[in-house]
Parts: structure tokens; sequence; C-alpha cells
């Protein structure tokens, strides 16, 4: 007789089929941040997740943060972390700091940890091959705090299409060189645009956004850009999350057909995202 669990692990599978088949071929650019980065039970979930898209023809893009481990070199070096609007405010040795952090050494770690589970990933950052060129942030003096002007994908497709996984740290140069750094999210929108991906996915430190952050009860299961903006100009989101938000937003008016922010503090919740019908957080959508 055979064993009911086993039963149950090829329901699970054939639960999986129809998006396999959807997805196959299909780019999907992945915000990697918060806790799921500072846990090690978490980084070895989000690794093995990431490996399995691309063994079962996804092509996934990940895309990753790391503010926390900037602002403690920071802190460690003499210097006091401040943000506005959820941005860093960057002078010119803190963007030294952001690059070192970023681009060297979380970048290689989430590679190693990829390579380990049996991906074969390329760190890159927005200087490889021009991916991402900046321009200085206008609306507030953050400093050397970069907006994406332009989006050179090619390098990430390239990489993607030899079987590689790229995994894109948020510094990049302005038109003249110099080093800006570029909040992870709006990276992550302004790549999911240009690749045409189709899906934009962020991991989070929250179950996904709430009508009312106090209330757990009020998490909102699906949004619209006209009422992601209504959102963010009411107040009813701050910080952090208005980044993701306005990434959601670009990558949505540019093509891209659905946007996901996912609690990335459950394992393999991003599996559970893309895998089964329910699916978990707030998915955003153009209308």
């Amino acid at each position: 007789m055979v064993d009911g669990k086993l039963l149950e692990k090829a329901g699970i599978l054939i639960e999986a089929l129809p998006y396999i088949r959807m997805f196959f071929g299909k780019t999907f650019v992945i915000k990697y941040g918060g806790s799921a980065m500072e846990k090690e039970a978490l980084r070895e979930a989000v690794a093995q997740d990431i490996v399995l898209l691309k063994y079962i023809g996804v092509h996934p893009v990940l895309v990753h943060g790391g503010g926390p481990e900037v602002s403690v070199l920071m802190k460690k070096l003499g210097k006091e972390p401040r943000f506005v609007g959820g941005l860093r405010v960057t002078d010119e040795e803190t963007v030294e700091i952001a690059e070192m952090v970023l681009a060297g050494k979380i970048n290689k770690s989430i590679v190693a940890l990829i390579n380990k589970h049996g991906g074969r990933a390329v760190g890159l950052s927005g200087k490889d091959g021009n991916l991402i060129v900046a321009a200085r942030h206008r609306e507030v003096d953050l400093g050397f705090v970069g907006d994406v002007s332009e989006v050179e994908p090619e390098v990430v497709r390239v990489v993607s299409r030899e079987g590689f996984i790229p995994v894109v740290s948020s510094v990049a140069s302005d038109k003249e060189g110099r080093t800006l750094n570029i909040n992870a999210d709006h990276v992550a929108g302004h790549l999911a645009a240009a690749l045409g991906a189709d899906k934009l996915i962020f991991l989070t430190d929250v179950e996904g956004i709430f009508e009312d952050p106090n209330e757990r009860r009020t998490l909102l299961s699906s949004l619209t850009v006209d009422e992601a903006r209504q959102m963010i100009a009411s107040g009813k989101v701050e910080g952090g999350m208005i980044p993701k938000l306005e990434a959601c937003i670009v990558a949505l008016e540019s093509g891209v057909p659905r946007t996901h922010i996912i609690d990335g503090r459950l394992p393999h919740s991003l599996l559970l995202e893309v895998f089964t019908t329910e699916g978990i957080g707030t998915m955003v959508t153009k209308s």
C-alpha cells in the first residue's frame, strides 16, 4: 500500500504543474532584503527557492538590499545613519561604505550561498555593463543618492540566458562615473520594467500591505496602482514601504503584469506565492 505522505507529495507537485507550465521561460525579478537576509535558515530557504525556480525553467533575477549591514558598519566607524522618506542620507564616506558592503560582502555571500545549493550565480552591480545609469536625487538633497535614469539590461539577459543566476546590488554610477547609492526597491522596479519581467516580487519584513498598519485583520490581498498612489499620498504607508510601492507602480506601468509584496520571514514564501492557488501577501496590479 502506498504511503499517504507520498501521495500528498505527489499532489503538491500536481498542484504546482499549471504554474510551472505558465511560468516556464519567464523572468522573475526578486527583491531580497530584511529578515530574509539576516537569519541563516531564511537565507538558506531563499537560496533553495531561487535555485529551484532556475531548474524548472524560470529565469530569476535577484536584486538585494543590505541597509542594516551598511548601518552597522557606519556606526562602527562613528557615523549615525539618517533616513528621509525611506532613503538613506549618503555623504561621500557613506557611499564608499555602501559600495563595500553591498557590492562586496553581501553580494558575494549571496552568490556563494546560491552556488552551495546547486545554482550558478554571478554577482553584478549597476556599474557592470552600464546596467544602471543614475542621476543625483533631486527632490531632497540626500548626498550621493541616485535615482535610476537609464537601464541597459543586456548583461543580465546574457548571464541569465547562459544558465547563470544574476545577483544585482544597488550601487551604480552617474554619467560622469561618480558612485551613487540607489534604493534597491527602485532598482528592482526599473530592472523588472526593462527586462519585461513577468513578475516583480518583494520579500519584506511584514505580511503585506495593510489598510490599517495597527490592525492585522486589514491585510490587503490585492491593490491597484491608483489605490497604491492614494495610500502613499494619504500616509497610510510610510518608511521603507514607500519605495516598494513606487517600484511596483513603475514596473506595472511599464508592462509587468503583476507585482507582489510578501513576507520574507516565512520560509519558502517565494514558492508559496508562485506555486499555490491562494498565494500570500499583497498583489499589486495595474487595475
